[in-house]
């Protein structure tokens, strides 16, 4: 019992740190101009703290993870608009990276549409409240960028990973 608590413990803290770690790379990524003149884009830093949690922790620590940094940041730094956009995208790419994972597919792989997918839901999103589907044009775009960034975001996290692992580090 006693381990079990301590376990317990051990866990939340090493998700209180994800959790920040995700909103302050969040924060540094909007400080950082990727494409001056479409909006949208972004590295996906906080996303590789996600993949991290999906390989070494577990589904549903990952996914609440996600919600969480999405309210949060939401609520600190972007409002009810920017956390909708924020909540489509991260459910759909983390539905998604969770499915290829399980199928075994490569951390960059899954990283990579999990950024893609990020964008198609944001989009998706977009085109139900402004009733248009003129935003598929957008989309491409975006989803051409979300390949790069993820492969980017894939290798760092997949890398993160190996590191962590020599440390033989119990998180499950």
């Amino acid at each position: 019992m006693r381990r079990n608590k301590r376990f317990n413990v051990q866990r939340t803290a090493l998700c209180g740190l994800l959790t920040a770690m995700m909103l302050v790379l969040g924060f540094i990524e909007s400080l950082i101009p990727v494409a001056a003149g479409v909006p949208g884009i972004k590295l996906g830093l906080s996303n590789g703290v996600l993949l991290f949690a999906l390989y070494m922790l577990d589904t549903p620590t990952a996914f609440v993870l996600m919600i969480v940094k999405v309210v949060l940041s939401g609520l600190m730094f972007g409002g009810v608009s920017a956390m909708m956009y924020a909540m489509a995208g991260g459910v759909l790419s983390t539905l998604c990276m969770i499915l290829l994972k399980r199928l075994g597919f490569h951390i960059i792989v899954v990283s990579m549409v999990g950024a893609v997918m990020h964008n198609v839901g944001q989009v998706l999103l977009a085109m139900l409240m402004l009733q248009t589907s003129q935003l598929v044009y957008y989309m491409a775009i975006l989803m051409l960028v979300g390949l790069g960034t993820g492969a980017v975001t894939g290798v760092a996290a997949n890398s993160t990973i190996k590191h962590v692992k020599k440390l033989n580090l119990k998180f499950k």
